[in-house]
């Protein structure tokens, strides 16, 4: 039987030995089916590859007086390997000891050389990595209720003055048709309508225990429902009554404009130092607290009674600054 399986067995050794840049000879070959007594010869190592190479396996040979055989294309490149490996660091919602798991998983996706460029350390500024070991379980499962319109139960985590998880509301089980997955600010959100609150909302996956699929009615979307508009609402200056502004910014301010508010954004220029950014926010603490950010840098043109509240806001600050 092992015979019959010999071109497998080379595949595999191939598979989890080499790579451009180490290429394994049939000699190397040979001694691994010896190991596995499996008896061979040159000629049946060419075969068995020659067989692998007509499947489409891309099984590359460097023809020479001792030819060397490696694996040429995986599934994923090593850039790509890379790629996913630094975002499983860099996720805020997947604990340190699952990210772990999950990168070697990833790991085995590449040839064992390749592997060890994957096992790199990256500095991610101010990250914190959560404790909530089954987040990944619970957003497969919010995957499913989605696709199959399934209501999930749940209780929701929240931290106390002494910064001690409790269940919210003494531990309410909520019932959640789940809408959309929203990996939003580095932290993963499921938006849905819930039946407590009797409206659409979001909650942190991180925060979820006990998820279940549960067999409640599933309350379809809304007609209105939007998922863009409510990732406005909820992640960015749009939480309120919009307002159309005008901001003279300095020039080196263009990209903190686009990369608030998209390439879209209207803009013209005002003389040699500044531009206009005309924008569409909610007259909020968030948006006031993103011009105060810039330091002067950002100026409010218009309308007047925004100008008017940011200057009232600005004075107020103050003035409980100079009283302590």
């Amino acid at each position: 039987m092992a015979n019959k399986n010999r071109a497998l067995y080379i595949f595999k050794y191939l598979w989890e030995h080499t790579d451009e840049n180490y290429p394994a000879t049939t000699k190397d070959i040979m001694e691994y089916l010896a190991s596995l007594g499996i008896p061979t010869t040159r000629k049946t190592v060419a075969e068995d590859v020659n067989e692998l190479q007509c499947t489409g396996l891309d099984v590359i040979c460097n023809r020479s007086r001792q030819n060397e055989y490696f694996i040429g294309s995986r599934s994923l490149e090593l850039a790509e390997l890379k790629l996913i490996v630094d975002a499983v660091q860099a996720a805020k919602f997947i604990s340190s000891r699952k990210s772990m798991e999950l990168i070697d998983k990833v790991s085995a996706l590449a040839s064992p050389h390749q592997a060890v460029e994957l096992k790199r350390s990256l500095y991610v500024d101010g990250k914190v990595k959560t404790s909530n070991e089954k987040v990944y379980y619970i957003v497969d499962m919010l995957h499913v209720a989605i696709q199959s319109q399934k209501t999930v139960t749940f209780k929701y985590i929240e931290f106390t003055p002494e910064k001690q998880k409790t269940y919210r509301h003494k531990g309410q089980t909520y019932i959640l048709s789940p809408y959309d997955l929203v990996w939003s600010n580095d932290a993963y959100y499921v938006f849905g309508f819930s039946k407590s609150h009797g409206k659409v909302v979001k909650f942190r996956v991180d925060r979820i225990y006990g998820a279940e699929l549960a067999e409640s009615p599933y309350y379809p979307k809304p007609n209105d429902y939007n998922i863009s508009e409510y990732c406005r609402q909820v992640f960015s200056m749009y939480d309120g009554t919009l307002c159309t502004v005008e901001l003279k910014c300095e020039n080196a301010l263009m990209n903190a404009v686009v990369d608030r508010f998209g390439e879209g954004v209207q803009t013209r220029k005002a003389d040699c130092a500044h531009f206009i950014a005309v924008v569409e926010v909610s007259v909020s603490p968030t948006f006031f607290a993103w011009v105060f950010t810039y330091g002067g840098m950002v100026e409010l043109l218009s309308p007047p009674a925004v100008k008017q509240e940011y200057r009232e806001r600005l004075t107020a600050a103050l003035n409980q600054e100079n009283t302590q």
